[in-house]
């Protein structure tokens, strides 16, 4: 009884962080700058914000996985980048008279997609087969894949023409009746298939256990490095599809953009609960964490606060987060 009420708590705590967030920031707003109140809490904000959740969100749904079979990805930036590359060089190539098609713009997004995964795969066999760890690996292929994004765009940005895939991050979608923008659709459709994935399913059981312990998994008959590949491959695919959406976002395939977003990404998970440590996580409080993460930095947009207050107060936050998961399982030993 015990057990399920701590495994029900733990699902809560990201709900009531998102909601202690945004009690904190009414309050702050209410008391600096009351005429702004309206703004923030807008429907137009609310769309807004959810749209600058799309990219970092199904990018931590990737590294949710990863972080719960006790990984760590830190080439999802460079990823994002290349991927935004390779889209934009599809769609380029592919483009008759200025004019894109459908066709291209669905083979852009496979070629994206396919292209992320086989870094993602690069990363699992590295750390499955050679027993490298993830940390090193993935620095590696962090510095690759931005050079391979730079060498492909030619060191900038690949413009390409106006096409319908550029409407996906709009905050105010056509038609009206979508409400949110179709990237927020798409990272809606994602967390429910993450989280399908991970609890009813044997793969997702296997990501648990190899997080939790992975020599008493290989001891359970678990194909430890079959599945530790799987689950970067898996991540990689996701984090191709937060490279369509940068492109959307951007209109272009960025090679130098996205620095740094692997830290949003992996702050996104910690902070929506899940353990550095391996074992523990969820697709819903991932998203709940990038939405807190839109939210901080949309509020201090609002208010006109500077870049290193907000880099300070999330960092701050970050270590919050990682201390709670420290002092819950220091309780738990």
């Amino acid at each position: 009884m015990k057990e399920k009420l701590k495994s029900k708590l733990s699902l809560l705590l990201p709900f009531i962080g998102l909601l202690f967030v945004i009690a904190v920031i009414a309050v702050f707003i209410l008391l600096r700058s009351p005429d702004k109140f309206s703004i923030f809490f807008g429907s137009y904000n609310a769309q807004l914000i959810l749209k600058q959740t799309v990219i970092v969100g199904i990018g931590a749904l990737g590294m949710t996985l990863v972080i719960i079979s006790g990984g760590i990805d830190l080439s999802a930036g460079s990823v994002i980048a290349l991927g935004s590359v390779v889209f934009a060089t599809v769609l380029k190539s592919g483009a008759v008279d200025g004019a894109v098609s459908t066709g291209i713009i669905c083979l852009a997004f496979i070629a994206t997609v396919a292209a992320c995964s086989a870094v993602g795969g690069v990363n699992g066999v590295i750390t499955a087969k050679f027993g490298f760890m993830p940390f090193i690996v993935t620095l590696g292929t962090m510095q690759i894949a931005r050079g391979v994004a730079k060498w492909v765009g030619n060191n900038e940005r690949v413009r390409t023409p106006d096409n319908a895939f550029q409407s996906f991050m709009d905050p105010t979608p056509d038609p009206s009746w979508l409400i949110f923008s179709p990237g927020v659709w798409i990272m809606i459709i994602l967390t429910i298939i993450v989280a399908i994935v991970l609890k009813y399913t044997v793969f997702g059981r296997y990501v648990y256990a190899i997080g939790s312990n992975e020599d008493t998994a290989r001891l359970c008959g678990i194909n430890v490095e079959k599945y530790k590949i799987l689950i970067y491959v898996f991540c990689g695919a996701l984090i191709g599809v937060a490279a369509c959406m940068d492109y959307a976002n951007l209109g272009s395939g960025n090679p130098v953009g996205s620095i740094g977003l692997e830290l949003n990404i992996i702050a996104a998970v910690v902070i929506g609960g899940a353990s550095l440590n391996g074992g523990e996580g969820s697709a819903l409080g991932s998203i709940i964490g990038a939405l807190i993460m839109a939210i901080l930095v949309n509020a201090f947009t609002t208010l006109s606060i500077q870049q290193y207050v907000q880099e300070i107060i999330i960092g701050i936050i970050i270590i919050v987060a990682v201390g709670i998961d420290k002092l819950k399982h220091r309780k738990t030993a």
